[in-house]
């Protein structure tokens, strides 16, 4: 794979290639160490534990292209852990940032082959009520979305073919300006463009959800305005907690409920200054704020986040993947530092939230909108034609 090519697909889909390991300097190998396989935040009370396994619970952004989960050399290993995670259903970002329109095509088929051979395990979510059926069924429902618009290739009319086949939500933007709209690393001034209208209004019409998190926040605001169904914000967190690009204002925050859109927060570096690696606590101080800014119907999570369990040579893994994406100008800054927080190091990474959501007073009614009712309702809501 050529150095431009180098995609979040990468840092969230790690298949072991430890030659990897060669392209990390040494003082990242050094700080590199082994993280623990157990959860440092300790045993889930038994109250936390029935609420997850009764819950609706939806990632909003994990597992990237994960059709090629199949190819890994532990693909039953990874299976098993989707399985085991906990997760109601998740959206998957296919292509990826800088992908074309003939890899991208490649990525939704690997989805679609993963889906056919485990028909016990996922299923494909084409329809607003596929999203009901995961839970009686037993299953894992998938909702195919795209991260980056590089694959329309500034055509709105792929929005169409793309949306027939079943990819549900999309962006403008990744982290640079497009087409479409202006991304978050290229200021705040520039917003959506008169083809980004146009996408928009093509996104409304065939029921695609319309995602704003990787938008600066100039498009990000043009994006609600300009909508006629509720936009998202499927992985962000909040700038005033920490001040950064990826982060998204209380302005836009609060316009986003007041249309009806769902705000995840994810779990990347982002959420603190890049002298230390976020914890759970960290990750709730994001979260306590949305929830006083949005209120509680307009929350969840998008962790965007490693979904694995993260190894020592995970670590070693993904800080070669950072140099590259830096040599590439992909990376946002402060992303040296990988994405997980250390000490909920497990698939099962969002029991822990909903502990901590309850820890923290927040009613059980209130913690089951914020593990995947809300970002149900609103998909719900925007597939719905």
């Amino acid at each position: 794979m050529a150095t431009e090519r180098w995609t979040r697909r990468d840092f969230l889909a790690l298949s072991g290639v430890s030659a990897l390991a060669a392209l990390v300097p040494p003082q990242t190998l050094r700080a590199a160490t082994a993280p623990s396989s157990a959860p440092s935040a300790g045993a889930v009370p038994a109250n936390v534990e029935n609420l997850y396994r009764n819950a609706f619970v939806l990632d909003a952004n994990t597992l990237a292209s994960f059709g090629y989960t199949q190819f890994d050399k532990d693909a039953a290993g990874k299976l098993a852990a989707i399985r085991n995670s906990g997760l109601t259903a998740f959206k998957s970002t296919l292509g990826g940032d800088g992908a074309n329109f003939e890899d991208t095509v490649a990525d939704i088929a690997a989805a679609q082959s993963l889906i056919d051979k485990h028909p016990e395990l996922f299923i494909k979510v084409v329809r607003p009520a596929d999203l009901d059926r995961a839970k009686p069924e037993g299953k894992i429902a998938v909702i195919l979305s795209f991260e980056a618009a590089s694959m329309l290739d500034g055509r709105v009319q792929r929005i169409e073919l793309f949306r027939q086949l079943d990819v549900l939500v999309m962006q403008l933007t990744y982290n640079r300006r497009t087409p479409f709209g202006c991304g978050c690393l290229d200021g705040d001034s520039d917003g959506v463009t008169d083809l980004g209208r146009q996408a928009i209004a093509k996104m409304n019409q065939l029921g695609v959800a319309l995602d704003l998190s990787h938008a600066n926040a100039k498009t990000t605001e043009d994006g609600i305005r300009l909508s006629t169904r509720p936009p998202v914000f499927t992985h962000t967190a909040c700038r005033a907690v920490f001040d950064h690009p990826r982060n998204k204002t209380d302005r836009d925050m609060r316009a986003l409920a007041d249309k009806g859109g769902v705000m995840g927060i994810y779990m990347l570096p982002f959420l603190t200054a890049d002298t230390r690696q976020p914890t759970l606590a960290d990750y709730m101080r994001h979260m306590g704020h949305a929830l006083d800014v949005c209120g509680e119907d307009h929350v969840g999570i998008g962790t965007d986040s490693m979904f694995f369990t993260v190894s020592a040579d995970d670590l070693k893994q993904v800080a070669a993947l950072e140099l590259q994406r830096k040599k590439a100008g992909l990376g946002a800054p402060g992303e040296n530092r990988p994405p997980y927080l250390p000490d909920i190091n497990t698939p099962r990474k969002l029991e822990y939230v909903a502990g901590a959501l309850l820890k923290h007073g927040y009613s059980a009614r209130v913690t089951e909108k914020v593990l995947g009712l809300n970002f149900r309702r609103v998909f719900q809501e925007i597939w719905t034609l």
